[in-house]
């Protein structure tokens, strides 16, 4: 399996407020070395890879995450708790009632649009 982060840099050249927490996140629970490489979808430079790659997948938000499974099965996730549940953590697909998965997507409006 290989991750990808794509993450959003603004014009000031600082991540954008949900890639910093989805980062911080990450750090917290340990998954940071799980992640294969981290792409930015930076706003001085519309040609960055983080642009291609979102416009690839066609995702408007940041951060995502883009799963490669080894059978080349791809997956994109742009909630990080289901992609914490599923890949990260390894339980499968989030029910669609878990609490902490409709607290992330009551947040949404939050997310950084690409």
């Amino acid at each position: 399996m290989r991750i990808t982060l794509v993450k959003k840099v603004l014009a000031d050249g600082e991540d954008c407020g949900k890639c910093k927490d989805v980062q911080q996140r990450l750090e917290r629970g340990g998954y940071l070395d799980r992640i294969d490489r981290v792409l930015v979808a930076d706003e001085r430079n519309p040609s960055s890879s983080g642009w291609m790659v979102a416009a690839q997948y066609g995702v408007e938000t940041a951060p995502f995450f883009v799963v490669r499974h080894d059978d080349g099965r791809e997956q994109v996730f742009t909630v990080f708790m289901s992609f914490l549940h599923e890949i990260l953590e390894g339980r499968g697909p989030a029910p669609a009632d878990d609490p902490e998965v409709l607290a992330e997507l009551a947040a949404r409006n939050d997310l950084d649009h690409l």
